[in-house]
């Protein structure tokens, strides 16, 4: 929680998710061997950093400290602001008190007969990247459907992203290249990009990206690799190195949303709640 807060700090009082994680790596000085240990490979590509970050951030704003957008923004609330740390111990104490408190109320109410298993981390409050689509879609992503098809689905995101001419090479020995394809910007700019998809588990490091980057020199102005996994930060250094043919990462939590955000086999169903406020009726 403290090196939570220190990087929310050292970020300006706020940040997303993604600068919150590699700021607290910067500050704690993190070796790559502790980042990329994976919290469940089974379930998720999270690394156990990033799943203990999450409960951190869940826990902080239920205690009053953190705050966060419907953009997925964190920030400091007055009361972060004002404290230099947090005793860890008290807080999970104070919310799980408080936890059991709200159970007990709602299961001593007759008029919530139907919320009794609900507990005061309810969905919505749970971090969006331990929500259980996240695990079924990573399970179906690196278990269930063949490489082959991964490819045909990395094609696909690529259209809807606004590429054309897009096309899958795999399995020519073409030095890890799997597709190449050519973003338009704007209907004025287009780049010769080469993609490689990796239906991974794990972290992808930065001698992959280097042999990936190699079979890409000359034939391409830019880079995609695709990986159900996530990078290191090693891996994430190397595809931006001064003097280097750009690569772009796309890892598998960015690869979810896009998925989601096209829905492309995922369906999101939005619930209705309409309220009257007859005050405002009122006062016309």
């Amino acid at each position: 929680m403290n090196p939570l807060l220190r990087a929310l700090k050292a970020l300006g009082g706020s940040g997303s998710i993604e600068e919150i994680y590699d700021k607290v790596v910067e500050l704690e000085d993190f070796d790559e061997n502790v980042i990329s240990v994976l919290h469940d490979e089974e379930k998720s590509n999270q690394s156990e950093v990033a799943y203990r970050l999450a409960w951190a951030r869940t826990y902080l704003k239920k205690y009053g400290v953190l705050e966060n957008s419907s953009r997925g923004i964190w920030s400091l609330s007055g009361k972060g602001k004002e404290a230099n740390e947090v005793d860890s111990t008290e807080v999970v104490r104070t919310i799980r008190e408080a936890d059991k408190k709200a159970k007990a109320e709602k299961e001593s109410s007759k008029n919530s007969k139907a919320k009794k298993n609900e507990s005061l981390f309810d969905f919505d409050d749970q971090p969006d990247e331990a929500r259980a689509w996240r695990e079924q879609l990573h399970m179906v992503l690196t278990k269930r459907i063949s490489p082959d098809a991964f490819e045909r689905l990395v094609q696909r995101v690529l259209r809807e992203s606004g590429f054309v001419q897009v096309e899958v090479t795999g399995r020519t020995g073409d030095g890890g290249i799997d597709g190449k394809g050519i973003a338009k910007i704007h209907g004025f700019m287009s780049f010769h990009v080469i993609f490689q998809c990796k239906k991974y588990q794990g972290s992808v490091g930065a001698g992959e990206i280097r042999d990936f980057r190699g079979a890409m020199v000359g034939r391409a102005d830019k880079g995609l690799f695709i990986t159900t996994g996530t990078f290191t930060p090693a891996a994430v250094k190397e595809a931006t190195r001064d003097g280097a043919p750009p690569i772009d990462l796309v890892d598998g939590d960015q690869l979810a949303d896009k998925l989601k955000e096209f829905g492309l086999g995922i369906e999101c169903e939005m619930i209705e709640k309409v309220t009257v406020h007859s005050e405002w009726y009122e006062k016309i």
